[in-house]
């Protein structure tokens, strides 16, 4: 179990599965330290039983082991049994998993015949009209059993049949009960969820899972943390399903979903996995695994970690890390990126173009895109040309003696080139270390230097764990030196590439813990490697530069093409830089999973578009032929609306 000190896992630099309970569901075992479950969710209409037995046998066979179908009411609840019926007698015996919201009697329906029911606390046996009351103790003890009349008979069928439950909490739908008692907080998205476990608990019903979703992956990951502490204070261990709720499509939201279902899985958190894409649900599932296999063989490849004593960072709220300000790294500063050219034999402008710096040759002057890095690594690769005013190049301190007299030019020390150089820069000295070089006398020498910065790095297979004991040794010593997170990557493609990098750095980012990126593999264009960076920090919440989609996965609820509508929305805003916008199939996931949209634009009816300017709606019922230009007008109206510029301006 985990020690007092550090409630939400076994250990901080000692990868080993969070122990829960086990849980059955038809022939696959959740928990008890079983391998983690992979899942999904279909995408069709529920009363169509063969195009939803169709797209079932697609997810399964590209390995989903549960598969999660809605059923927003009665009729959807029964044909339930049709479809289940159709798989089986095709040779399929996946277990199934009833989506409800806001219908317990579809739920009671449903239990009876699949595997699984999942219910959202949030508005099993509530309506949320974003509304505040005040409640005595009395008065929500009374509403306390007003849920319990309401909830306890899905218990007590689930009981009967053997069907397991699992108690999903989201973020953007929690009660106005809740809401009101405890706010918009990972401690209110666990309340909700353990109100509904101790009635399970008060009927001896102890068949559930449990999740924490949220759009924004702070809170997730400081909500599931929160649970597992509650859990332990109640004498419970449920197994839990991770995921990060509309995350979105493309390279966005496989690095979202890595970075909030990554850092969980780093510290052994995680039973069952659901990245949420709005794609086909098929395509979720080989990332799904691709975040999840590498823990196959964690605990017999990692290099152990001395344990950290005293761990300086509250696990459960986001503080960024105390550091002083080195020219624009640290401090107040945003997290920086670091590029790396130090494989290039030569070093050219066309170098700069996929890392976000456009020379003109006719205009004579560098265009400087929202995603350009903010250094280069070139090592020993001299830079013989003008570079960018904004931008920093860095080289390995033996050629940076020669080049030191030209403008933004910047030594990087190895640990003991640090300790006995007498030549070092007046502003800027980055030195690379790993942990084992960081001695006292080192640390003590950086205190000390102003021009400071660290670099650290690891070839730990548990690395993330590695740099945050280092982290800790930092701040343990009161050492406020900024440092640069770098890892180095090979024999991976660029999906591997993306979905480790996020789960391995954003784990730290997510904790406060860094002041930069710098990646480093040889296989994948630096293009790739670069957006990946900035995609990291921007789903880590450190650094907003580009326009964020909250778009959910679409389920059979959608009322309109999710995937469709989403690229035609980015198409028009993509340039609209740090705005968010939410894109909901339907009222289920709409207004409160856009809790951090600053605009949504939710399917409300067949070809009608409702807009929400944050969570007030703002035109209900719009056509759909016009919602998108509706949006854009409410988007100018508000005053966040610029007209994107020429690519070649």
């Amino acid at each position: 179990m985990p020690t007092q000190q550090n409630l939400y896992c076994n250990s901080l630099t000692h990868y080993s599965r969070y122990q829960t309970r086990a849980v059955k569901v038809g022939n696959v075992l959740i928990g008890g330290g079983n391998p983690i479950v992979l899942q999904s969710m279909t995408t069709t209409d529920t009363m169509d039983t063969l195009k939803t037995v169709e797209q079932s046998i697609c997810m399964i066979e590209a390995g989903c082991q549960l598969v999660r179908i809605t059923a927003p009411s009665i009729k959807e609840a029964e044909n339930l049994l049709n479809i289940k019926n159709e798989l089986r007698k095709r040779g399929y015996n996946t277990p199934l998993v009833a989506d409800i919201h806001f219908t317990p009697n579809a739920a009671e329906v449903a239990a009876r015949i699949v595997e699984k029911v999942r219910v959202n606390p949030g508005n099993y046996a509530d309506r949320k009209k974003f509304e505040t009351h005040e409640y005595s103790d009395l008065t929500y003890e009374a509403e306390l059993e007003r849920i319990r009349e309401r909830f306890t008979p899905l218990v007590k069928i689930c009981k009967e049949h053997g069907t397991a439950m699992r108690i999903g909490t989201n973020h953007g739908s929690l009660s106005d009960r809740i809401m009101s008692r405890y706010g918009d907080t990972p401690l209110g998205m666990v309340e909700s969820a353990l109100e509904f476990v101790r009635i399970c608990r008060e009927n001896d019903f102890h068949e559930i899972v449990l999740s924490m979703k949220a759009s924004n992956t702070l809170i997730m990951v400081q909500a599931y943390r929160l649970l597992i502490k509650k859990m332990h204070d109640e004498g419970m261990n449920y197994p839990l399903h991770l995921g990060v709720t509309e995350a979105g499509e493309g390279e966005d939201g496989r690095i979202k979903s890595a970075v909030g279902i990554g850092t969980l899985l780093e510290d052994g958190i995680g039973d069952t996995v659901r990245v949420s894409l709005t794609e086909d649900p098929e395509f979720e599932i080989p990332v799904a695994k691709a975040l999840v296999e590498r823990y196959n063989t964690r605990t017999e490849k990692q290099t152990p970690i001395p344990a950290i004593e005293n761990y300086p960072v509250n696990p459960y709220e986001h503080n960024r890390r105390n550091t002083r300000e080195v020219q624009n790294i640290g401090g107040h500063k945003v997290p920086v990126v670091i590029a790396s050219l130090n494989n290039k034999q030569e070093i050219t402008p066309a170098n700069f173009f996929s890392i976000g710096y456009n020379y003109s040759v006719n205009l004579d002057k560098w265009n400087i895109a929202d995603q350009a890095c903010d250094y280069i690594y070139a090592g020993a690769t001299p830079v013989n040309f003008q570079t960018p005013g904004t931008l920093g190049i860095i080289y390995d301190y033996s050629v940076w003696k020669t080049h030191q007299t030209e403008e933004r030019r910047y030594p990087l020390f190895t640990n003991e080139e640090y300790l006995s150089a007498e030549e070092k820069s007046s502003v800027l000295n980055f030195i690379l270390a790993t942990i084992s070089q960081l001695s006292s006398s080192v640390i003590e020498k950086i205190k000390a230097d102003p021009t400071a910065v660290l670099i650290i790095t690891t070839a730990n297979e548990h690395g993330m764990a590695e740099q945050r004991r280092l982290f800790a040794e930092l701040m343990n010593n009161s050492c406020t030196t900024p440092v640069i997170i770098k890892r180095t990557y090979s024999n991976v493609d660029e999906n591997h590439f993306q979905l480790h990098a996020s789960t391995d750095c954003g784990a730290l980012l997510v904790d406060g813990l860094g002041d930069g990126i710098l990646l480093e593999v040889e296989s994948i264009a630096s293009k790739t490697i670069n957006a990946t960076a900035f995609g990291i920090l921007q789903a880590a919440r450190t650094r907003i530069s580009k326009t964020e989609y909250i778009s959910c996965p679409s389920c059979g609820r959608t009322l309109f093409d999710l995937q469709e509508t989403t690229a035609n929305i980015r198409n028009r805003t993509s340039h609209l830089k740090g705005i968010k916008i939410g894109i909901m199939g339907c009222i289920v996931n709409g207004p409160g999973e856009m809790a951090d949209a600053d605009y949504g634009y939710v399917g409300t009816g067949v070809g009608k578009i409702t807009l929400y300017k944050g969570k007030e709606v703002v035109k209900r019922n719009v056509a759909s032929e016009n919602a998108l230009d509706e949006l854009i007008e409410l988007i100018r109206q508000h005053g966040d609306w610029v007209e994107a510029q020429p690519a070649n301006h």
